[in-house]
């Protein structure tokens, strides 16, 4: 049995796992799960104590990217019926952060698809940057906009953006397997200019695309040697109209090995359980928040969330604390309220919001199942298309 108590002290201590260790965590038995998590917990509380990072995405513009990401909705090619709009005008991308914020949210997430942003992008990022700052001291923003060109990272950073996400995704060993558009160096290259120029940065990887454990070990390394602030661990949201539609890779106490591994090789890191938490961890979410310390509230780019109301149940009921508030139970109760006022308010009248569930048992749009999936007897969930929030009419997921 591998020894995870003398991993969680030298990572206390300062020295990360090695990829070696990190292995022996990937292919640990599930008898061994429960050990490793409290174990792994005890670094988490030592970097973090007991503290939840609530981070919020807004959308800026959503759709036709020329770039052919394999696990991408929104990828060249894709027939996924995605929202699809241009970019939000700048009071609506504020009105949609302040919602997330209101949620618990202390840092606000701006994306934009493309392969990367123009001049001009950069300075209406940028304009909605100070606005969305000056009308809510203290929060931070994280830009995301795709491959940055000279002087594009230092116009954010001079704006006040406080930090830029690009994911590596994988691994290098494995990037031409997922995309031919762009190479792994590409990614690591801008990465290496927003941090240069002062930029937080913020890299991650998506699991569950065929992957081996020494990839996902690799792609652990490869963070780490960028010195990534934060680490967004997304597990594969297997859009139909993909090429990796239908790929169920994951098993919940899988996702649990990954996040720990990605906690001792990278300790003092900022973890995020992001995009297909809810599929993949499953019942074991709350778990997952012993090991990370970071996750999104309610919806993604593309894709619905749980309900936020069960995302603040699950960090009041595990008994952690919110970044940017004394109150945890708090904030949840006055999120409860506002809800019940706006269903109130609104439901009599228009009907429910929505209704649709992420449980059922149908894909995106009314698509069958895959073949062999059934969501009853497996536990599967299939994606959902978000219908709310940027981009609609609707209240986000908030």
């Amino acid at each position: 049995m591998p020894n995870f108590t003398l991993m969680a002290d030298r990572a206390c201590a300062g020295t990360a796992a090695s990829a070696a260790d990190a292995l022996e965590i990937l292919r640990s038995s599930d008898d061994d799960l429960l050990n490793l998590v409290a174990v792994v917990g005890r670094v988490r509380r030592h970097h973090f104590g007991d503290s939840v990072k609530v981070n919020y995405l807004v959308n800026l513009k959503s759709g036709l990217c020329p770039e052919d990401c394999g696990y991408c909705s929104q990828r060249l090619g894709s027939d996924t019926e995605i929202l699809k709009y241009s970019w939000l005008p700048g009071d609506e991308a504020r009105r949609q952060a302040e919602f997330g914020l209101a949620g618990g949210a202390s840092r606000v997430c701006l994306v934009a698809s493309g392969r990367g942003p123009s001049n001009r992008d950069v300075d209406r990022v940028a304009s909605m940057t100070e606005d969305i700052k000056a009308n809510n001291p203290g929060v931070e923003v994280c830009a995301c906009l795709g491959f940055l060109k000279d002087g594009q990272a230092e116009r954010l950073r001079t704006a006040g953006v406080d930090a830029y996400n690009h994911n590596l995704n994988t691994a290098e060993s494995n990037y031409a397997e997922i995309c031919s558009t762009h190479t792994f160096a590409d990614r690591v290259d801008t990465v290496d200019r927003a941090r240069t120029a002062g930029l937080s940065p913020c890299s991650g990887l998506i699991v569950g695309m065929g992957e081996s454990d020494e990839q996902i070990v690799e792609a652990i390394e490869a963070l780490r040697a960028l010195e990534s602030d934060s680490i967004p661990v997304n597990f594969l949201i297997p859009f139909e109209g993909t090429p990796l539609a239908g790929t169920y890779e994951l098993t919940p106490q899988k996702c649990l090995r990954i996040l720990c591994a990605v906690r001792l090789m990278c300790p003092d890191s900022e973890l995020r359980i992001a995009g297909g938490r809810e599929m993949h961890l499953r019942t074991l979410q709350p778990l997952a928040l012993h090991v990370a310390n970071s996750l999104f509230l309610g919806d993604y780019l593309t894709s619905e969330g749980q309900d936020a109301e069960a995302d603040l149940d699950m960090i009041v009921d595990g008994g952690f604390s919110i970044i940017g508030h004394d109150s945890a139970e708090v904030l949840r109760e006055q999120v409860r309220a506002a809800k019940a006022a706006h269903t109130a308010a609104f439901s009599p009248v228009d009907g429910p919001e929505h209704t649709e569930s992420a449980a059922g048992s149908t894909l995106p749009c009314g698509k069958s199942a895959p073949t062999g999936v059934s969501v009853e007897s497996d536990n599967v969930l299939v994606p959902t298309i978000r219908r709310r929030g940027a981009g609609t009419t609707v209240s986000p997921n908030a």
